[in-house]
């Protein structure tokens, strides 16, 4: 069932409820921005303007909190209603996909790594929004230009990453003859035989997790040099370097917790605030979760005083390759109010809402414009500020190809994570499984 939230005029004028949660921001400070804002503003609502936007479901209450004062904020000073719609990660994409297909829908996704490229053409162009962010702004991260652009102009604005990094249990590491998480593959393998033969075993999704289980299989398959395709878009899936990629992540599963094989975006969360995985790959909503809980929940003071961040291993490639999620929001070209959704865009990452958002986002959310390196957040935990970097160090969706709907389509079908999955369980051989994913390939990218 959706989760709806609508922010009518009446709604946005009523106290309290433009800023409630939001402990960041002020309201009287937002509410004279935002009318100064709007007055300003090139992009002006049409008349009767009326949004709708479908966005992930948060894992941090707080930065959907930030999030929905940010949107009330918008409503009270254009006079523009949003309503606010949640579905889970996995969902966002289909429901896209449809509305691109019959033209109706909400007026904004805001969505997972290239999402807007599934379907270009039914995406407005914001080229305008994305120059006027980056001039403003520093500039945009390199991998943000890839994923806003399509052709010649922009047609969906990143407005955060996800990062992906490393959660552990120091003493769960320490137990296992390790102070800290080792930066190369062949260390880190040994820390996770370490931890199931000594300690608590760690774990990473292996079910069709959008987000956690895409970002550790294409870190490893390009840890290792491996590529769906090359820079012309053309497979070349079955090589040596996958084949050993595969064969590190076999003998890497081997040493998991029971259950791997089941697990969508939201297990490992639970698993690891359970204290039953030792380390697994998240964002730092784990971190924040604990956090928000340890006053009330010794169970989560303990998880909270005893985790920590780590970047991934460099393997044998012998750079990063780490695959944080972008969150790219995209305007639809069907709608009826163009102008409003520019706005509403626009506003989202203006400084005075951005840096706010980014605080109350407890790092979950990670900046795609250079201006916003310099957030207190990166440096009020020194747990939260390994993640300040994720959208300058990530690999994009297409890899070495382009994040054209080809790469998207290959994404949303899990033919990378499908392949690591069917190895690591014994469904399939290694030549097995990269034979189908190679023929699933080929037909994408014909």
């Amino acid at each position: 069932m959706n989760d709806k939230r609508r922010f009518t005029r009446r709604d946005a004028l009523k106290a309290g409820v433009a800023i409630a949660g939001a402990g960041a921001l002020e309201a009287a400070n937002l509410a004279a921005f935002a009318q100064a804002w709007a007055q300003a503003s090139r992009w002006k609502p049409e008349k009767g303007a009326k949004l709708q936007l479908l966005r992930w479901k948060r894992f941090v209450q707080a930065e959907e909190d930030g999030f929905m004062a940010l949107v009330a904020a918008f409503t009270k000073a254009t006079g523009v209603p949003v309503t606010v719609l949640n579905e889970s990660l996995d969902d966002v994409q289909p429901k896209a996909s449809v509305a691109a297909n019959t033209g109706q829908g909400p007026d904004i996704f805001w969505g997972l790594y290239s999402l807007p490229h599934l379907f270009p053409a039914k995406c407005m162009d914001v080229t305008d929004v994305a120059d006027y962010l980056g001039k403003k702004y520093g500039g945009w991260v390199p991998s943000a230009v890839t994923y806003g652009r399509s052709g010649k102009g922009w047609i969906a604005i990143p407005v955060g990453y996800n990062g992906n990094l490393i959660n552990y249990r120091q003493s769960m590491i320490e137990k296992a003859g390790f102070k800290a998480i080792p930066q190369d593959t062949a260390g880190f393998m040994e820390l996770m035989k370490g931890l199931k033969a000594k300690s608590v075993a760690g774990g990473f999704a292996l079910g069709r997790a959008s987000g956690d289980g895409n970002a550790w299989v294409h870190w490893a398959l390009w840890a290792f040099g491996g590529n769906l395709v090359d820079a012309k878009d053309k497979v070349i899936l079955n090589s040596p370097e996958t084949v050993k990629a595969l064969e590190y992540a076999k003998e890497m599963s081997n040493h998991f917790v029971p259950g791997c094989a089941a697990w969508n975006d939201s297990f490992n969360n639970k698993a690891f605030l359970e204290s039953q995985v030792s380390l697994t790959n998240n964002g730092v909503s784990i971190y924040a979760s604990a956090k928000a809980n340890a006053a009330k929940d010794p169970k989560a003071k303990e998880v909270m005083d005893d985790m920590n961040h780590s970047l991934w291993p460099v393997g044998p490639a012998g750079k990063p390759t780490e695959f944080h999620i972008a969150y790219p929001m995209l305007g639809m070209r069907y709608t009826k109010f163009p102008q409003a959704v520019k706005a509403f865009l626009a506003f989202t990452l203006e400084a005075e809402n951005y840096n706010p958002w980014l605080q109350a986002a407890v790092a979950y959310i990670t900046h795609p414009l250079n201006a916003y390196d310099a957030n207190p957040v990166w440096t009020s935990d020194p747990k939260l500020s390994v993640a300040r970097d994720c959208a300058k160090r990530t690999l994009t969706a297409g890899g070495l190809g382009s994040v054209g709907e080809k790469a998207a389509s290959a994404l949303a079908d899990f033919v990378i994570l499908d392949m690591f999955a069917s190895v690591c369980t014994d469904r399939a051989s290694i030549k097995d499984a990269i034979s189908v994913a190679e023929r699933q390939a080929r037909r994408i990218y014909r």
